[in-house]
């Protein structure tokens, strides 16, 4: 353990000594009055953070003997999920203090979530990698139940805690086979144990139960029966963030265990992903139709999405992954606007979430409408939205891999997608009459959260930001 492993480590250090000192600062002045000023220090802590860490170049650098990884992949996963968070931690803040819900212990928990998810895709060991996980997890759960007289809230931290229980006991299973079988949890060493191709039977099955451990954190079919009902159940800023910033993660640190640790076979583990792209996309697809609740909507909707993200990885090649992260960035980017907009549903002062009440609504608000509409035009994947472009570099990815079958049943799932997104811009522009949403103004963060990633979807055909090419760079360094 030297200083140049705590070197590596800083930005993870530099958040959890922040959010640990914001903790003391909050106690000692009072939860109502501290909590608006340690929810911008803390959106502002982040923002600063993944700029750190997506303008550090240079190559790879390991810390703790191997356990931590510091390259290219984790910094891309990084500077993404940071910012997601602090976008979610600024447009949330009107909501969360009418409801009555902004107490100083919510950005505190957003950041050591932040930690975890920082530590999960640098991790080279499955120690570090449980460590990381566990961290994002418990954070979760508690801000899942953050409303606490509310019996729907109760119940989805409830659910969300009893689900991610099991799927932490999946995933330690596995873990236990798999150092069981190679004698280490380092991932250098796990590849090593299946060098030339070959896996033994119960390392094979250890892949399988880490696989299923982690495929809860995505939503992944039929690992998804959670979600619904916790995006449902949750308080909509929090819903926010579950479906932003943890997605990123949890599949950063899939292609994480994948190549560093069983890179050597990805056709074994190719075959598993693409079963789970296909259940995936199509469960989302089809059950998102019957939906009358948007949450619920955007729940399904995620399902679908993370289903197209998985279809990157299992091409297994260095395209997969760079199109599974600028699919994914683009993914939260859609997210970030389309909640920020389902935060400012209101009537009679109180939050609405039935998509009937969105009849006729672009008469009312026709800005507001028009930046929803490219928001659901991009998630529906329409030309020339950037969301049809982030479809196009999976499905070209698979095709190049030989996956052309789950390509075209991803065009097909894609279209079926497409009615229940259309179907809520009939509401807005075509729908009946009938009792709408309150006309007040829409909180200055929340608008322009709106209104930048909707200009993103138009403006980000025209080269992705140059999230391409950061996207390619972080995936060769992790595909070696």
């Amino acid at each position: 353990m030297t200083l140049a492993d705590f070197s590596t480590l800083l930005p993870e250090i530099l958040l959890s000594v922040f959010a640990m000192a914001a903790l003391i600062f909050g106690v000692f002045t009072g939860k109502d009055r501290s909590a608006p000023l340690i929810l911008w220090v803390s959106a502002g802590m982040l923002v600063l953070v993944a700029m750190w860490i997506l303008s550090a170049g240079g190559g790879g650098r390991t810390a703790f003997a191997g356990m931590f990884i510091d390259d290219a992949f984790a910094r891309f996963a990084k500077g993404v999920t940071l910012l997601a968070a602090a976008a979610v931690l600024l447009m949330s803040e009107a909501y969360m203090e009418r409801r009555g819900l902004l107490r100083f212990e919510y950005p505190i928990l957003v950041v050591l979530a932040a930690v975890g998810m920082m530590v999960m895709v640098s991790a080279g060991d499955l120690i570090a990698l449980y460590m990381g996980l566990e961290l994002q997890s418990l954070a979760l759960y508690v801000v899942a139940a953050l409303r606490r007289n509310s019996v729907k809230s109760t119940e989805a931290g409830l659910k969300y805690f009893v689900l991610g229980a099991l799927s932490s006991g999946l995933l330690l299973y596995g873990a236990s086979l798999a150092y069981g079988f190679a004698g280490t949890t380092r991932f250098a060493g796990l590849i090593a144990a299946a060098e030339g191709g070959e896996i033994s039977l119960g390392l094979l099955i250890g892949l399988v139960f880490i696989l299923a451990g982690l495929a809860f954190k995505v939503s992944a079919v039929p690992f998804h029966m959670w979600t619904p009902d916790v995006y449902e159940g949750a308080p909509t800023a929090v819903t926010a963030f579950f479906a932003t910033a943890p997605k990123m993660a949890a599949m950063g640190l899939i292609a994480r265990v994948l190549f560093d640790a069983f890179g050597s076979v990805p056709g074994d583990w190719g075959q598993i992903l693409a079963l789970l792209s296909l259940l995936s996309m199509f469960l989302g697809a089809i059950a998102a139709i019957g939906q009358r609740d948007i949450k619920r909507l955007m729940a399904y909707s995620s399902i679908a999405h993370m289903g197209y993200g998985l279809m990157g990885l299992a091409a297994g090649t260095a395209l997969g992954v760079q199109a599974m992260l600028v699919y994914m960035a683009i993914y939260v980017t859609m997210n970030v606007g389309t909640f920020a907009f389902i935060l400012s549903m209101e009537r009679d002062g109180k939050p609405v979430t039935d998509i009937a009440s969105l009849n006729l609504y672009a008469r009312a608000e026709p800005g507001r409408a028009l930046a929803m509409l490219v928001l659901l035009f991009s998630l529906a994947g329409v030309p020339p939205m950037l969301g049809f472009f982030g479809k196009f570099y999976v499905l070209q990815a698979a095709v190049d891999a030989g996956l052309a079958w789950l390509a075209i049943a991803g065009v097909i799932a894609s279209v079926i997608g497409a009615f229940y997104y259309l179907r809520i811009v009939y509401y807005m522009y075509f729908g009946e009459e009938g009792p709408g949403l309150d006309r007040t103004a829409m909180p200055a963060m929340a608008w322009a959260m709106l209104m930048i990633s909707a200009a993103a979807m138009l403006l980000g055909t025209i080269n992705l930001f140059g999230v391409d090419g950061l996207a390619a760079e972080a995936a060769a360094a992790l595909v070696n």
